[in-house]
């Protein structure tokens, strides 16, 4: 590998140059490097081989090996122009291999229209001292590629409208310097393409409309540098393919309407720089994308309109940055952002999406799940341990919230009462104060289950005793008021109150009829007069007027005038606080 340099110099020697696998030139190649004060950096000697002995290879159709070489001024447009072919003739070369080989020229390394048909080409660990590499139109057929190692010092680097074939191609550790990259409708066969540990430097990559067919895609641990990076409409088949640990400069990040086809797509602890990043119409047709770990920094974020309805999709704690992230329209089976930090504005407007994990999430800012253009179809939302500081945007009717959190099977009443507790909060805050009553009730439904399903863990001999507790609490919290939200639930269970011991006071009037006083039963009054006599005594009783023109006598009626105020003051309060709390709000 080269290093860093600011000049270099070469220098044609007359002496012979035996290479380490025994091949024999006859000029020896002296390279020195040099940084900004002109001291040598490095020093190198390889073989010198001039281009128009190449160029005979391939006339002759001959293995051209050119391993450990200086080249200079190798063109393919320069050997067409030479032998009077057309510009866009293809020249069929049997096999090239340039292993460790520095190529140098004024215009450009030019390989487009070569047709490479044997052995794969070898340009491990070469090196271009100057000049764009022009691969434009190229084919590979069953051969592979070999570009590991390589240094560029132009970054410039064309394998536009390129076949490859079923070869490998491997940039493993490629160095690129700045320039634009271009692999636009290039067609991969099955072979693993690599550019793990690839450093594309400044400048844009482009892999417009590229079709990777089956074979597998690394980018790992790659790292781009500022420019745009864009793999619009490109295609890939079976194989899995990675960015994991790849690092993406400043600049626009375009991976919009690309079929991934099946299989998994890695973008594990990736890290985004400063640009907005677009998946928009992507395609996956089973499968799994995932982006856990992954680092966004600031700019827009586009998940709009995926087609990923039998695929996952993960952020579980990835970082996300300044910009809005918008899945809307979207598509998919499982939306997971577990211990996710949400700094901007979400759009969780998803066409369709059996689950969507947001356990552990951090809100900063807004949350938007309330349809609008169409319905927003989620089977289950999970908020278990959500920190809500911003909002949540929903309706409960539309966006069917109460069945969101209930018919969720992989948690328990205490996670569910939770759930509730957080989006009571969040509809107070955002003056919903009818979907807040409604969270609340099931907050307190599910922590009452969950407290008798714990102490029924904890004192197992007791459970006659929970279990008499949580019916107490059932009839008096939830029936009688739902929780003191529904004042007319309240009205309601407080006439009924008054009427049950209504007819208590009557039953004891006709057990004894000497049980209260000025209900005198010689005036043979009817039946509905004496039950109208004992529903204004139990009238005055229960609102504790006490007029006193009726008397309980007996020990019975006693008892039961003695309970009958403390349910009547019970109730009362009990329809104050729910009415006050709804005309207050």
């Amino acid at each position: 590998m080269l290093p860093v340099y600011h000049s270099y110099k070469v220098k044609i020697r007359n002496n012979p140059f035996k290479t380490e696998d025994g091949k024999e030139f006859e000029n020896t190649a002296a390279i020195s490097f040099f940084d900004e004060n002109k001291k040598e950096l490095s020093y190198v000697e390889l073989g010198y081989i001039d281009t128009e002995d190449i160029y005979k290879l391939i006339d002759e159709g001959k293995d051209i090996d050119i391993d450990y070489c200086y080249c200079e001024n190798f063109s393919l447009s320069t050997f067409r122009k030479s032998r009077g072919l057309k510009k866009d003739q293809y020249i069929q070369i049997r096999s090239f291999s340039a292993k460790e080989t520095i190529f140098d020229t004024h215009s450009k390394n030019d390989f487009s229209y070569g047709e490479f048909i044997q052995s794969p080409l070898n340009f491990n660990n070469a090196a271009f001292l100057n000049g764009p590499i022009d691969f434009h139109s190229s084919k590979f057929g069953a051969t592979g590629i070999d570009f590991s190692y390589v240094h560029t010092k132009d970054g410039n680097l064309d394998f536009s409208n390129t076949t490859f074939g079923d070869g490998e191609l491997n940039f493993k550790n490629t160095i690129l310097g700045n320039g634009y990259k271009n692999f636009d409708d290039a067609k991969f066969g099955t072979g693993r393409v690599t550019f793990t540990n690839a450093d594309f430097n400044n400048g844009n990559v482009s892999f417009v409309n590229t079709d990777f067919n089956n074979g597998e895609v690394s980018f790992k641990i790659a790292r781009f540098g500022d420019g745009k990076i864009d793999f619009r409409f490109a295609k890939f088949g079976e194989g899995n393919m990675s960015f994991e640990r790849t690092e993406f400069g400043h600049g626009k990040v375009d991976f919009s309407k690309v079929d991934f086809h099946d299989g998994k797509i890695n973008f594990n602890r990736t890290f985004f720089g400063v640009g907005d990043i677009s998946f928009e119409g992507c395609s996956l047709n089973s499968g799994k994308i995932t982006f856990n770990s992954a680092e966004f920094n600031s700019g827009d974020m586009n998940f709009d309109y995926l087609e990923f309805e039998h695929s996952d999709i993960t952020f579980d704690k990835a970082k996300f940055g300044e910009g809005k992230v918008s899945f809307y329209g979207t598509k998919a089976h499982i939306l997971s952002f577990k211990s996710t930090i949400f700094s901007d504005h979400f759009d969780l407007r998803v066409a369709k999406c059996s689950y969507i994990d947001l356990s552990g999430v951090v809100v900063r800012d807004l949350v938007e799940l309330k349809p609008s253009e169409f319905p927003v179809e989620i089977k289950y939302l999970n908020l278990t341990g959500l920190c809500l500081l911003g909002r949540i945007y929903m309706d409960w009717k539309a966006n069917n919230v109460e069945k969101l959190i209930t018919d969720q099977k992989k948690t328990n009443n205490r996670e569910k009462s939770e759930q509730f507790r957080i989006l009571k909060q969040n509809f107070n805050a955002n003056g919903n104060y009818d979907y807040e009553d409604k969270a609340y009730v099931l907050f307190k439904r599910y922590e009452e289950r969950a407290e008798l399903q714990e102490a029924l863990i904890s004192k197992p001999k007791v459970a006659v005793l929970h279990y008499s507790m949580f019916a107490l609490k059932w009839l008096l919290y939830d029936k009688m008021g739902k929780y003191a939200t529904d004042p007319f639930r309240v009205l309601l269970s407080a006439a009924l109150t008054l009427l049950f011991f209504s007819v208590l006071h009557f039953i004891v009037f006709m057990y004894n009829s000497e049980a209260y006083g000025n209900i005198d039963p010689k005036n043979q009054l009817d039946i509905i007069s004496q039950f109208g006599a004992t529903v204004y005594y139990s009238t005055i009783t229960f609102f504790t007027v006490g007029y006193g023109e009726i008397l309980p006598l007996t020990g019975a009626a006693r008892l039961v005038a003695g309970l009958e105020p403390f349910f009547g003051v019970f109730m009362m309060s009990y329809f104050t606080v729910a009415f006050a709390r709804k005309i207050l709000r």
